[in-house]
């Protein structure tokens, strides 16, 4: 409870005209909201917060005015995930559905497997000053919620090809691929400080590219010589577009013919040698190849739709009082 109390006095409630700072303990067990006869409380929206807030800080901390509305956010988000939970074992109350108490046995069985031991899940408890019969509960009503939203929620939801085929056609943009080049690379550092070892570099790439155009393997070449993170792969960069390259080597590239080889290209840190294996021009990618993304899509968005439905649902037929200070 202090560890909260300390946290609500660092993000401010007094100074965002919530409460005042003296009364700041007495409302971490105040009434956030009534749903049905479940209460959520202050604490339990301030302690998630918490949770999320030490990454808030590192991403945001330096933007006072930023950090503040994630925090917000997340304070709200937390708040409506807390009232879907209850609204929904509600639900499950109301309807008279019922689960066997040996199958949330198994449940809880396997979520002690992910602590490795019951022993070492009741020190992860206490550290936490939780009970273990108040951490059952909370895998019970987490695993109910689940059960029902999955049962309303996340039916399996059948997306036809023709709304496969308007969302392509929609978004023409988001699959749109810039010019790409097919390519191998091999770079020597320069190894920097003394010129003649440089010197020696240089005169090793004009070396290897004498050995490509005499007929070596590149890739064989690249696993030898490369100093780059493909050498493994035998200097292989795949599909590559202009703006992943460096300037000087986009340069080239891109004026390169499939199966040319480049000369020896020097930039401050390296020197480099490419094979152009392929080349494509700017273009939209066929549907065949983002059908499944596309589909995926879909389905999260009816799934968005679908739980925003049933919510709105249970907010209607359930009593709910939201207590604001």
């Amino acid at each position: 409870m202090r560890k909260i109390f300390r946290w609500l006095c660092v993000m401010g409630l007094g100074t965002m005209g919530l409460v005042h700072s003296a009364s700041a303990a007495e409302l971490i067990n105040g009434v956030k909201a009534v749903v049905h006869t479940s209460v959520i409380t202050y604490g339990e929206i301030e302690s998630d917060v918490a949770m999320m807030a030490e990454d808030l800080y590192r991403q945001y901390g330096r933007q006072p005015a930023v950090f503040q509305e994630k925090i917000e956010a997340a304070r709200r988000e937390s708040f409506e995930r807390a009232e879907k939970h209850q609204l929904i074992l509600h639900d499950f109350e109301k309807k008279g559905y019922s689960l066997p108490e040996v199958v949330i046995d198994e449940v809880v069985n396997d979520e002690i497997k992910r602590y490795g031991d019951r022993a070492t899940l009741t020190k992860t408890l206490q550290a936490r000053g939780m009970t273990f019969e108040k951490w059952r509960q909370q895998i019970k009503e987490r695993f109910l919620v689940s059960q029902l939203r999955r049962k309303n929620v996340n039916q399996e939801t059948i997306i036809s090809p023709y709304k496969i085929e308007e969302y392509y056609q929609a978004h023409q943009e988001t699959y749109q691929v810039s010019e790409q080049v097919k390519l191998r690379m091999i770079m020597l550092n320069k190894n920097e400080g003394a010129s003649e070892e440089v010197g020696m570099t240089l005169d090793l790439a004009r070396e290897i590219l004498a050995k490509l155009k005499a007929g070596a393997p590149f890739a064989e070449m690249a696993t030898i010589y490369s100093q780059g993170a493909q050498r493994t792969q035998g200097g292989e960069w795949g599909w590559t577009e202009k703006s992943v390259l460096r300037s000087e080597l986009a340069e080239v590239a891109f004026k390169l013919n499939p199966g040319e080889l480049s000369d020896v290209i020097e930039t401050p840190q390296a020197y480099f040698i490419m094979l152009l294996e392929d080349k494509r021009t700017a273009h939209v990618k066929p549907i065949g190849e983002v059908r499944d993304e596309i589909e995926s899509t879909l389905q999260q968005q009816e799934s968005a739709r679908l739980e925003a439905s049933y919510i709105d649902k249970l907010r209607k037929e359930t009593f709910i009082r939201i207590f604001d200070y």
